[in-house]
């Protein structure tokens, strides 16, 4: 923690900030807020209720309104402050809202109902974590199967990414042959395709073979990236090959040259593939709409976008869920993400 607050309190003058650390920090902190906010804003929000969410104005922490137990109501009524004619205010609970009049009751003597205008009484609200919007998803809807199918996707295509692409990699850095280079450029140039004009061909494919409705469908189509290969290559291209003609010399087959030498020198690419690739299918939303039609199939953004009713969508749920989503990804970035800088700075060089 000593180096953390080392490294944050740093500035280039001699003890004390200089004119460019106050617009460096200015920056800095503008940044953090810009991308975090959101996040946390959506976590805040996944503790509201549907009725706090659609409160105007918003609040960022997830209030709801008081209630209390009162002898002769089976339910819990909402607390309010009323002001009475009189000045004074009083915290009385409301049994019934008639158009503009609301009829409450003392808590502490509620024989008596008491008539005032809506104007007059203001909600009593205290911070609340609706729990309810995490555990009620787990029951009325399979949650569950959308997740255990989304990281079946998500860990088989990532598997599959990482030995196809490897593999054309190491070919295409380290072995010498007549079109190597115009094979680089054509696996490039097809980044330049929309993924809109291939989706009718590849689900025609997929459907002859027999993968609609198939997990299978949504893990092969998209295994083979040209932005892998291009990451792998130009990491491969930085291990000098003296390293594999040794190897060879020692009698090592080329499947061994590949599997023991390059996949681990490659680790810190392989690494930041693994947390694209993880990226690309966990949030892969449009393929998996179009290949699955079967409930129990569907991974967690087409489940989350079951969500939604024709009348009405329960946003609480739907929130809630998206904060579920999201923890997978942050937990792989977070393991592997001293790999990043690593692996995108050394790439290219030679």
């Amino acid at each position: 923690m000593t180096g953390i607050g080392e490294f944050l309190t740093r500035t280039r003058g001699r003890g004390r900030l200089d004119g460019s650390d106050i617009l460096t920090y200015a920056y800095l902190t503008l940044g953090t807020i810009l991308m975090f906010l959101p996040v946390l804003w959506l976590v805040f929000s996944s503790f509201k209720t549907q009725a706090a969410l659609l409160r105007f104005p918003p609040d960022l922490l997830p209030y709801d309104q008081k209630s209390v137990m009162v002898e002769g109501y089976d339910q819990p009524l909402p607390l309010f402050n009323v002001t009475m004619p009189d000045g004074s205010v009083r915290q009385l609970a409301q049994v019934r809202r008639v158009g503009l009049e609301g009829q409450m009751v003392d808590p502490a003597s509620p024989g008596e109902i008491i008539k005032v205008n809506i104007n007059d009484r203001e909600e009593l609200r205290e911070v609340r974590l609706a729990w309810e919007n995490y555990t009620e998803p787990l029951q009325r809807f399979n949650f569950l199967v959308y997740l255990r199918n989304s990281i079946v996707v998500t860990v088989a295509a990532t598997i599959i990414t990482l030995l196809i692409n490897s593999m054309a990699a190491f070919a295409l850095a380290k072995y010498e042959f007549r079109g190597s280079t115009f094979i680089f450029i054509l696996i490039i140039s097809t980044l330049m395709i929309p993924i809109s004009v291939i989706l009718v061909p590849v689900f025609l494919v997929i459907t002859g073979i027999g993968w609609n409705n198939n997990l299978w469908g949504v893990i092969i189509p998209g295994a083979a990236t040209p932005t892998g290969v291009f990451l792998l290559r130009q990491y491969m291209l930085t291990i000098p090959d003296e390293l594999i003609d040794s190897a060879r010399i020692d009698g090592a087959s080329e499947w061994r040259v590949y599997w023991q030498l390059i996949m681990p020198l490659s680790a810190p690419a392989l690494a930041v593939l693994a947390i694209f690739s993880v990226m690309w299918r966990w949030n892969d939303f449009l393929w998996p709409l179009i290949v699955l039609s079967r409930s129990e199939l569907f991974t967690l953004q087409v489940g989350l976008a079951s969500f939604q009713g024709e009348l009405n969508t329960p946003w609480n749920y739907v929130l809630a869920m998206t904060v579920m989503t999201l923890l997978p990804i942050t937990l792989v970035f977070a393991v592997l993400q001293r790999f990043i800088t690593t692996g995108i700075a050394t790439t290219g060089m030679k």
